[in-house]
């Protein structure tokens, strides 16, 4: 492993820590005050969208590395940065917090076991794990130090020292955050040279796999006939997955490859533009229905 790959495990260890350190009972309890809604936030993240990228995977002729890095970004729970942009577009910011609580105590085994029956079942992915010599056992080792270890930790100090955690959580999170930005926007000035036209087919893939989650995420809660403010958490929480993670299991267990790095960082970049877009247009829908709502004020003359 090079001091690179170990510096963004770290890092990634640190953004993950930082996020357990988030967490309240509080947050585990409203679970059960609203179990249909927790629920329908989960089914997009893992099941819909991970069935549905292996599908389009096993009918698009793509490289292997680059079904490999969809299928990562799809396995991989949504980040915290939903919370942020839900709330900001006026959505259920509660219920967002919730799903992201559980997902990520749901990722230290549904992650692992949906990228390993995914990426072993694509006739592609498969060969191309072969050849490159990957055991896939080192997937589930990298999970268990990027992130099982650190939420683990951040949970037990949350609970024995709150003090110490209200703290150290958001001068972590701004760190981390900054960190794993640094890290891309250094990636690909080192690639300057790839960013061509060339660029744009993985860019158009990345723009339609976080449509996709985004739209799984929506008909999940149509379906379940959520709550205007419950459906735009759950869409969000559907299309928002956390590449950062993705771009730690790929530094770590595929030797950066850059074709995966490429796919990972694109994710990272879009979901907050995509995200933030969605915000505003819902934000704009609200002050227009507000502005309907009122009653204007007629002057009568004598």
């Amino acid at each position: 492993m090079t001091a690179q790959q170990i510096v963004l495990s770290l890092v990634l260890a640190v953004m993950v820590f930082s996020v357990a350190l988030e967490l309240r009972v509080e947050d585990f309890r409203r679970v059960a005050q609203m179990p249909r809604s927790v629920v329908c936030g989960l089914i997009p993240q893992f099941i819909l969208l991970p069935v549905g990228t292996w599908v389009a995977t096993l009918l698009l002729s793509l490289p292997p590395n680059t079904e490999a890095a969809m299928l990562l970004v799809a396995a991989c729970p949504g980040g915290s940065l939903s919370n942020v942009i839900t709330h900001y577009g006026r959505g259920n910011t509660a219920l967002s917090v919730s799903i992201s609580a559980v997902a990520s105590l749901l990722a230290l085994v549904l992650t692992p076991l949906n990228f390993g029956w995914m990426i072993s079942t694509n006739p592609d992915t498969a060969s191309w794990l072969r050849a490159l010599e990957i055991d896939p056992r080192g997937i589930w080792l990298s999970l268990l130090f990027i992130l099982a270890a650190p939420m683990a930790l951040g949970l037990w100090l949350r609970h024995r020292r709150p003090d110490t955690t209200a703290k150290l959580q958001k001068p972590l999170a701004n760190f981390s955050l900054l960190a794993l930005l640094a890290f891309i926007v250094l990636g690909l000035i080192r690639e300057r040279h790839l960013l061509t036209a060339a660029l744009v087919p993985q860019l158009l893939l990345v723009v339609l796999h976080n449509a996709g989650g985004l739209f799984l995420g929506w008909l999940s809660a149509v379906v379940m006939q959520l709550p205007e403010g419950d459906r735009r958490a759950v869409m969000i929480e559907g299309g928002m997955q956390n590449s950062g993670l993705a771009l730690g299991i790929i530094a770590v267990q595929f030797q950066a490859d850059l074709g995966m790095v490429i796919v990972a960082s694109l994710w990272g970049i879009w979901h907050i533009v995509s995200g933030m877009a969605l915000a505003v247009l819902w934000r704009r829908k609200d002050a227009r229905a507000d502005a309907a709502t009122r009653v204007p004020h007629t002057a009568h003359g004598p």
